[in-house]
């Protein structure tokens, strides 16, 4: 984990946040103002749907590649005193292919959420897969019509990848979360926590909960409530439902956390979104 800053970083303002880019003298000019804009555009369109983070600053440690077939072929958050975003991209993708790519909106979302355990790591990954998707929508990268497209696709993409493992010996849902790289259940993991929100969003507009989506209450929750150390996926739906003031999020969870078949939600729930 990246603790302190080097030499090479470069402070931005975007308006309630600091960006702190780490890793920028690597690039030409060109480049920097590139990564620059694509950087302030994500952190941009990612407060525009779920509010400024709290945090009084965000790292973002640049690992420009010269060889890449896809503009960002790898990131991840980096916690620490600063929760930030470590980001390999291709140093030779424009910015509208950088603009374009999904990952850079799914690591900010991440910020807006504790580190979980790994058994519920289903949680926070779908949570970030539906807050991108969402995002961008919002800041108008993708219409509603792609967003649902999309979405479909990956619910689709999660069950085939279910019935594939449907023979582990331990094929619970928060099992498999804590081993999906080994299993290569990633799209299990990351689409059934998906199914979990969006069956949650229908669930707060049904009982005509105070926040009546997913977006609007993970905003209210970071501003007020977001833990700075680990915590289980239970302890973080508490706070949900303290803030929505029902007992959705718990119920779901223990709906979810043990089912060893892919969600299968109905249009009423899609509907919802």
């Amino acid at each position: 984990m990246i603790i302190v800053f080097s030499q090479y970083s470069f402070a931005a303002r975007l308006g309630h946040t600091k960006v702190d880019f780490i890793g920028l003298s690597e690039l030409n000019e060109a480049q920097q103002t590139k990564v620059k804009s694509w950087i302030n555009h994500g952190l941009d369109a990612t407060e525009k749907t779920l509010g400024p983070l709290i945090q009084k600053a965000v790292p973002i440690y640049l690992k420009p590649q010269y060889f890449a077939f896809e503009p960002v072929p790898w990131a991840e958050v980096i916690r620490g005193e600063l929760d930030g975003v470590e980001l390999q991209f291709s140093r030779y993708s424009s910015l509208k292919q950088l603009k374009n790519d999904w990952t850079l909106y799914h690591e900010l979302a991440h910020l807006y959420h504790p580190l979980l355990d790994y058994k519920d790591f289903w949680l926070t990954e779908g949570l970030a897969t539906l807050l991108q998707n969402q995002i961008m929508k919002d800041s108008g990268i993708i219409t509603y019509d792609n967003m649902m497209m999309r979405l479909k696709a990956g619910l689709e993409r999660g069950q085939s990848n279910t019935y594939r493992l449907s023979h582990l010996q331990d094929a619970r849902l928060a099992s498999v979360s804590s081993n999906m790289w080994q299993l290569n259940a990633q799209q299990w993991v990351y689409w059934s926590g998906v199914a979990f929100f969006i069956e949650a969003q229908y669930q707060l507009k049904l009982q005509q909960a105070q926040y009546q989506t997913i977006a609007e209450l993970i905003k209210a929750y970071q501003s007020c409530c977001k833990a700075s150390e680990q915590q289980s996926g239970r302890q973080f739906l508490m706070e949900l439902d303290k803030l929505s003031k029902t007992a959705l999020f718990s119920n779901l969870y223990l709906k979810y956390k043990n089912r060893t078949d892919f969600p299968k939600l109905k249009q009423k729930h899609l509907n919802a979104l």
